[in-house]
């Protein structure tokens, strides 16, 4: 039985179906999604929990610890990660390949609701979640700048109208918004006044929380009519909270501002964010693991058009970094190859044959067996990626040998005097047997990375099966196609009748044949000679196996790069943006920076750090990023009290530990002691080795500290509890939210603290007076003396252990 006989037969269906399924496989080409590598993403959580004014060791044992209990019993989970810091913990759970990220989100807030009632109670908010991996590099920055706006308006604008929707676009996991607050009344209260009026901070706070109520107020009616009884009981600026009775001193009013100064500004003054220069409120897109990058930042910006329309004239919305440009980029140039790599094989086939109808057989089964392969790749989910791509460049070349073996077997028996059908149904039979076995043998190759586990196999899967697919499609192409144009376009050419180039070619043919022949000849007189040479080239592929570089992924230059900012651990927030414009003017300076974006303080960090973005030239027109990096790395080493770690950005990112550098190692102990200790000499070691470089600890210990020692005999004398002194110092020093101002559009706060002015340094706690339950003004210092200390400014678990992570960078060539 010749399975190719009914195809031979049937010309015009075959043709048919060839082109039907190559029309196929060209419109899912159009449909098929683009990405820069496959999407293996691990499924990443991130839960957030805060408790303002708590220090990082009372968030790791408080909030952190019993978070983790519960969510570590959650099936499915590989890893879990924390990080607390001053008032706030982030908690990364990274779960199986297997599982639905949806499903283990469900089973997330089960276990945050199971965890509550182990919670400490002056939690102003239940501990959140979000489907994202705070390692990851945002996928889009976008930028809100102004000429008249102040920072509070337009971080108001992007949290409340730009954020909010670009959270609903499908693909987003989580937008940031960085560089300041929202707008609030600031009572900046002078402690010299307080104490001269004989008024406690607490007095203040209860009357601040008085003066703004919203309460329902009800109707009334006169039996046809009724009224809804409304009050302007909300204080909305700061011009309404002027006037405020605070307290009376012998019989006279004590107005808010004969003790305070009161200003419209934001609830947290300790941010800032700039773009290129200019004051800015910076929007950061993070996307959901697996969702595909070009498709969500597409989304984006068909969304910005209606964003821009939705904020105020006076505010502009920009686009300051975003990593599909450099996708798109790499993808264009993978299907240049491509399109490349079949043509060379044509025209090498074409060298080869010299005859231009045998030509178009190999000619025609290529790019069939190619495009019909995305059809396949659409059925299966894949995209068109890097990885896929490379899959059919390297398939360009397995694809073409079964329509070779097929056609050539047939020429052989047209030139013996047989006909051309006759000779390509022969020819099918005869091979037919051959050509499967070498597919299969091809296929076999793959078997294994089909098999291979965790992302590594994840990874190359898709590559894997492309291939395979193209290979099985070029087995039925070479047995069907192939034959029936075999049987149409080859003819019999009588003797003599070669053209000028095929005589040509023959001559070249030959030559080549002959060297060949003599240098087979010398190697068989040569046999010892020849295994020596065989052991030597064995013996070298070893050795330069052995010392060739290894890695898990290529390092890639995306042309974005992060840069974390870190400053001396006792700086203050004003040095740093002091340091961080050093940073950013030199980072501008350089030739192959294109676009710079920064945020420090607020949610980014201790106020000693900051994060930068930065959009690199395109490659035309710069080094690469590892060279820029070597390039500005010895001018920041100038800026005294800060270091920039600049890290290009990767389309691959393992694991949910964010770090300053490309590479981490982590250390874990159950004595929290042992593990500073530890980590403080691997690090001095790591920095002694000169093949590597920005070697950082996420551990920061050395913070300082203000330690208040409390006198309890006489503290109790006075009638003043722990409780007491720890309420005042929240309502002196730590931004205390008082009151909160409802309006249409959006909830905003009143704080009170201390005017900095009356807050430089410890010295000011001398300032600071207790009303006792007594009622009399009982000064700080008579119950309690402060000591300077050390304190850490986070506190990171791996697991139910404490853990420090070490990054580090490989200098360009190493």
């Amino acid at each position: 039985m010749n399975l190719s006989a009914p195809f031979v037969a049937r010309p015009v269906a075959t043709t048919l179906l060839a082109a039907g399924l190559t029309l196929a496989g060209a419109v899912a080409f159009t449909q098929l999604p683009v990405s820069p590598l496959p999407q293996v993403d691990f499924p990443v959580i991130s839960v957030i929990a805060q408790l303002p004014g708590a220090d990082p060791e009372t968030m790791a044992a408080t909030v952190a610890t019993p978070l983790e209990r519960q969510l570590g019993r959650i099936a499915g989970v590989n890893e879990i990660t924390s990080s607390s810091s001053l008032g706030s913990t982030r908690i990364t759970l990274q779960f199986d390949l297997s599982r639905n990220i949806n499903d283990a989100a469900t089973e997330v807030q089960a276990a945050i609701n199971a965890a509550r009632s182990q919670l400490p109670s002056g939690m102003p908010n239940n501990p959140t979640y979000r489907k994202v991996n705070p390692a990851d590099a945002p996928i889009m920055v976008m930028t809100l700048t102004s000429d008249s706006m102040s920072r509070g308006q337009m971080y108001d604008v992007a949290s409340s109208v730009v954020a909010q929707k670009l959270s609903q676009v499908r693909g987003v996991g989580q937008v940031a918004v960085g560089g300041s607050s929202l707008p609030a009344v600031r009572a900046e209260l002078n402690p010299t006044a307080l104490n001269a009026y004989g008024i406690g901070l607490g007095e203040v706070r209860s009357a601040l929380a008085a003066s703004n109520a919203n309460r329902p107020k009800g109707l009334v009616e006169d039996g046809e009519r009724v009224w809804w009884v409304y009050a302007n009981d909300q204080a909305r600026s700061a011009a309404e909270y002027l006037p405020l009775i605070v307290a009376y001193r012998n019989g006279a009013a004590v107005r808010l501002k004969d003790v305070a100064e009161v200003i419209d500004s934001v609830q947290d003054v300790r941010n800032a964010g700039e773009a290129n220069g200019r004051p800015a409120v910076l929007i950061i897109i993070y996307r959901e693991p697996n969702a595909n990058i070009l498709e969500t930042v597409q989304r984006v910006r068909d969304l910005t058009p209606f964003l821009t329309a939705s904020i105020p004239a006076a505010a502009e919305l920009g686009e300051a970094m975003e990593r599909t440009s450099t996708i798109r980029a790499s993808l264009s140039e993978v299907e240049k190859t491509l399109l490349i790599a079949v043509a060379l094989v044509i025209l090498v086939v074409f060298v080869f044959l010299r005859r231009l109808r045998a030509a178009l057989i190999p000619a025609a089964a290529v790019p069939v067996s190619i495009i019909t392969t995305f059809g396949f790749m659409y059925l299966a989910g894949y995209s068109l990626n890097n990885l896929s791509l490379m899959a059919l460049i390297v398939a360009t070349g397995f694809v073409v040998d079964d329509a070779i073996v097929v056609l050539e077997n047939a020429t052989r028996h047209i030139e013996s005097g047989m006909d051309p059908t006759a000779a390509a149904l022969l020819s099918a039979q005869e091979v037919g047997f051959t050509v499967l076995s070498m597919s299969l043998s091809l296929i076999a190759v793959f078997i294994p990375i089909l098999f291979m586990g965790d992302i590594v196999g994840r990874f190359f899967r898709e590559f894997a099966m492309t291939l395979s697919v193209a290979i099985l499609i070029s087995l039925v192409v070479s047995l069907t196609l192939t034959p029936m144009m075999c049987a149409r376009l080859l003819k019999q050419k009588p003797a003599g009748r070669d053209g000028g180039f095929y005589q040509g070619s023959e001559q070249v043919f030959e030559t080549v044949r002959a060297g060949y022949g003599r240098s087979l000849s010398w190697a068989l007189r040569h046999p010892r000679l020849v295994m020596v040479l065989l052991a030597a080239t064995v013996g070298l592929n070893i050795y330069l196996y052995i010392a060739i570089p290894k890695g898990f992924f290529p390092q890639q230059d995306t042309g974005r790069m992060i840069g974390f900012i870190r400053a001396d651990q006792a700086t203050s927030f004003q040095a740093m943006q002091e340091k961080m414009s050093q940073v950013l003017s030199i980072v501008r300076s350089d030739p192959a920076v294109d676009l710079v974006t920064a945020v420090t303080g607020g949610g980014f960090g201790a106020r000693n750090s900051g994060f930068m973005f930065i959009a690199l030239k395109p490659l035309a027109q710069r080094p690469s990023a590892l060279a820029v990096v070597a390039r500005l790395r010895p001018q920041l080493a100038r800026v005294p009290g800060a270091n920039l770690f600049l890290v290009p950005v990767q389309d691959v990112r393992v694991g949910g530990r964010q770090g300053t550098g490309a590479y981490q190692y982590t250390l874990q102990s159950d004595d929290l002691d042992a593990l500073r200790l530890w980590t403080l000499r691997l690090q001095t070691a790591l920095q002694s080795v000169p093949q590597l470089a920005d070697v950082a600890s996420d551990q920061e210990t050395r913070g300082l500290q203000a330690t208040l020692v409390i006198d309890r005999a006489t503290a109790a004398r006075l009638n003043v509890t722990a409780e007491l002194i720890d309420t005042t110092l929240g309502n002196a020093f730590a931004q205390s939210i008082v009151s909160t101002i409802y309006t249409e559009k959006n909830q905003y706060r009143v704080v009170m603290e201390v005017d900095p002015r009356y807050a430089q340094g410890p010295e000011a706690l001398k300032d600071v007076y207790l009303r006792s339950s007594s009622g009399g003004q009982v000064p700080l210092a008579a119950v309690a003396r402060y000591e300077y200390a050390n304190t850490p400014l986070s506190v990171n678990h791996q697991g139910q252990f404490a853990a420090s992570t070490l990054s580090f960078n490989l200098p360009e060539g190493v």
